[in-house]
Parts: C-alpha cells; sequence; structure tokens
C-alpha cells in the first residue's frame, strides 16, 4: 500500500465521520443532500437529497391519549373553513387558530373544514387529520 492510498481512505473515514455528524443536526431532503454530498460528490447528493427527502417527512403518530382528546374536544362555535386542502406534513393556515392539548404540551388541535387536526404547535404542521 502506498502513502496516497492511505490518505485516500484516510479522507473517505474522515467525511463519513463529518457525514454522520451532521446527519444529526441536519434533516430531510437538506441533509440528505449534504451529506450525500460528501461521501459521494453530485451523485451522492442527488441520491441523499432524495432519501432525506422521503426519511424527512415521516411524522411521529401522536399517542392514542392525545387522539381520543381531540377526537373528544368540544368544537369552537365559529366554524373554520380554509381554500387550502388539509394535508398531514403541512402547515395550518396562520388564520386557523389552533388550541393546546392541555396534558401534553407537544400537540395541538384544530377543526378545519370540519375535520379534526392534530398539529405541531410550534410549526403548525397537521400530524394527523382525524376521520
Amino acid at each position: 500500500m502506498n502513502i496516497k492510498s492511505i490518505g485516500f481512505a484516510s479522507g473517505i473515514l474522515l467525511a463519513s465521520t463529518c457525514a454522520f455528524a451532521q446527519s444529526s443536526t441536519v434533516t430531510g431532503a437538506a441533509g440528505g443532500a449534504a451529506t450525500g454530498a460528501i461521501v459521494g460528490g453530485p451523485v451522492g447528493a442527488a441520491v441523499g437529497g432524495i432519501v432525506g427527502g422521503v426519511a424527512g417527512s415521516m411524522i411521529d403518530p401522536p399517542p392514542p391519549k392525545v387522539v381520543t382528546y381531540v377526537e373528544q374536544a368540544p368544537a369552537p362555535a365559529e366554524r373554520v373553513v380554509v381554500r387550502e386542502k388539509v394535508v398531514v406534513g403541512q402547515p395550518l393556515p396562520e388564520t386557523v387558530v389552533v388550541t393546546p392539548v392541555p396534558d401534553d404540551p407537544k400537540y395541538a388541535y384544530a377543526i378545519v373544514n370540519d375535520q379534526r387536526v392534530i398539529v405541531e404547535p410550534s410549526s403548525r404542521k397537521v400530524i394527523q387529520v382525524i376521520q
């Protein structure tokens, strides 16, 4: 083995370590693309962006007690209707008022277009639509 081979192997190992460290702080397509670019160059960036986009868009479902609470919560007196379709993973419009779930502040809910939705309060991202 010559010195160049050892240097190249060390560089690959260092790049993969950096990629692992970055993957814990940046998620979704951007994180996957950055990680892929470090490890595999332009082709790695494309593949990493696709994989990261799919993995970053997965949302954990809320616990059953949160779903039960939202199902049984009284509807507000005023009906809320928006033009946009309510989609899991997308934020609710700013005009929609979200109500925190009392026993679990990681979740909030709203009733939009006659659908009860559970959202993440900070981002207003829809986590689940209750049918």
